[in-house]
């Protein structure tokens, strides 16, 4: 049985749902499909989960097939197949802006419905909060536009499960895969045709998963893209190096502290987390570069930074750690620390001032003024 289609065939997706469906060893298959190179990898690859000391290795079995993005038919006619209960996608937080992903969804939900092959649940793992949600409108709406018949199926046949998904994987040579030895996965959502069984492996189902997104996304991610722009403009290069850096280090914990107090979870879970984040940081033997971190800063700066940005103003306070990986991000797509490497910068490096700056992320923002004080302050700190 294969049972799972999947949509991204990157490191992330092998070390991860792949690694979880392996665990589970219940019979479930994956057919893999690159999203956007015509190359695809064969399905067998070599795990090396990298701690502080050891490797482990292991060879997961999970994938019975890859495929080439581009090959449309396979992919209408694997999507369409009676053996398959499961979509999952790691595609990045800018592809649901676009029109492929959607619109790839449509055509295999389209040769589905046509079928007549029956329910099934998609199952977006994208550092986007509420990500199932947000590929239901997507979908929905891009089905709606050719075909109102079939976004009405959709809406009585698929389900959109959210999740939270959590490995550290740097970039590496297929067909090597390096991990970190941590892994969660947190779903919240119906699975109409059945699931493997990932919580053998340690994957949670949740009634509400999104303050498990906020903290993944804000602690870990938001600390991710604050040590990009930060420690690359301080000649750092990976992680590792940025956590041991004191300055580094003492704007992260401002960071932690106010998106920990914007948090609605126990206040010893989030003492938890941070301590395991140092610990997974400091692995100086998984290179994880900031570099790779520092890509796409238009996508995830209002995902990670901005939702803390808000509430900590909403409250009184003036966010200090936002401002700063703001103003850092700034000077990252003006030349400071790693390669621009981001088709949304354009807007945000013209911005001159940092009224246009925030008016370009918010307008709201850009009316506050002590907000923009503030900011004003810290672009010209960071310009000296």
């Amino acid at each position: 049985m294969t049972g799972i289609v999947h949509l991204g065939l990157g490191n992330f997706f092998r070390a991860h749902q792949a690694w979880y469906t392996a665990e589970a060893n219940d019979g479930w298959g994956i057919a893999a499909f690159t999203g956007r190179s015509p190359h695809a990898p064969g399905p067998r690859y070599k795990l090396i989960t990298r701690g502080p000391e050891t490797d482990e290795i292991s060879w997961p079995g999970a994938i019975t097939s890859t495929h080439s993005g581009l090959d449309r038919a396979a992919w209408t006619t694997a999507v369409a197949s009676p053996e398959t209960a499961i979509v999952t996608l790691t595609v990045t937080e800018a592809a649901y802006a676009g029109d492929d992903v959607p619109g790839r969804l449509v055509a295999g939900l389209a040769a589905r419905k046509a079928a007549n092959t029956g329910s099934l649940a998609i199952v977006p793992c994208d550092n986007l909060p509420g990500n199932g949600e947000v590929a239901r409108r997507v979908v929905t709406e891009a089905a709606r536009r050719t075909d109102p018949a079939l976004a009405g199926w959709i809406a009585e046949n698929v389900s959109f499960v959210s999740t939270m998904v959590d490995r550290i994987t740097p970039a590496s040579a297929p067909p090597e895969v390096v991990t970190e030895p941590f892994h969660e996965w947190v779903l919240q959502g119906a699975f109409p045709a059945g699931r493997p069984a990932w919580d053998v492996a340690g994957a949670r189902f949740v009634e509400d998963v999104l303050p498990h997104e906020q903290r993944k996304l804000w602690l870990l991610n938001g600390g991710h893209s604050l040590l990009a722009y930060v420690g690359s403009a301080r000649n750092l290069t990976t992680v590792a190096e940025a956590v041991d850096d004191p300055e580094c280090r003492t704007l992260l914990e401002t960071w932690w502290d106010e998106a920990a107090a914007c948090l609605p979870l126990p206040a010893e879970e989030i003492r938890d987390y941070r301590a395991a984040l140092v610990e997974r940081w400091e692995n100086a033997r998984i290179r994880h570069l900031l570099a790779q971190i520092a890509m796409d800063g238009s996508q995830k700066i209002p995902i990670r930074v901005l939702p803390v940005l808000r509430r900590t103003r909403e409250r009184g306070g003036m966010p200090v750690g936002a401002v700063r990986v703001l103003a850092a991000w700034h000077r990252h797509l003006h030349g400071a620390g790693a390669p621009v490497n981001d088709a949304g910068a354009a807007r945000f490096a013209s911005a001159a001032t940092a009224r246009d700056l925030l008016g370009e992320l918010d307008p709201a923002l850009a009316a506050d003024d002590d907000l923009v004080t503030a900011l004003d302050d810290e672009l010209r700190v960071a310009a000296r």
